[in-house]
């Protein structure tokens, strides 16, 4: 079981596991058929403020990791995740965003954080 990280712009892989979509809109300039998503979960995305809040700012990465963990406390959806993970399946989380500080790597960090606790 494994979870990996990566741009949806970037080639799909065989070794992908379960390839989903962590942003809350469509990435622009890529079809559905190219993207290979194998479920979007729009719904854990960075509430609107949040996102705007960060903008992506590295000097803002600690709190903003924070902040969106305890959103994904609340959210029922973050449960699809969780199971996928206890069930040691290997899952890709997908990104649109140019930087290296977004939601994904950070959703990433919070069911790491499950997993071993």
């Amino acid at each position: 079981m494994s979870i990996k990280v990566k741009r949806i712009y970037d080639r799909a892989s065989s070794d992908d596991g379960v390839r989903i979509l962590v942003d809350r809109l469509w990435p622009r300039g890529i079809s559905r058929e190219e993207a290979k998503v194998d479920l979007w979960l729009k719904d854990v995305a960075p509430s609107d403020e949040l996102r705007r809040w960060f903008n992506h700012d590295p000097s803002k990465w600690i709190e903003f990791e924070r902040r969106y963990f305890k959103e994904l406390e609340g959210n029922p959806k973050v449960a699809i995740l969780k199971n996928m993970v206890k069930e040691g399946k290997t899952i890709t989380l997908l990104y649109s965003a140019k930087s290296q500080y977004n939601n994904a790597v950070a959703l990433k960090e919070y069911l790491e954080l499950y997993k071993s606790s």
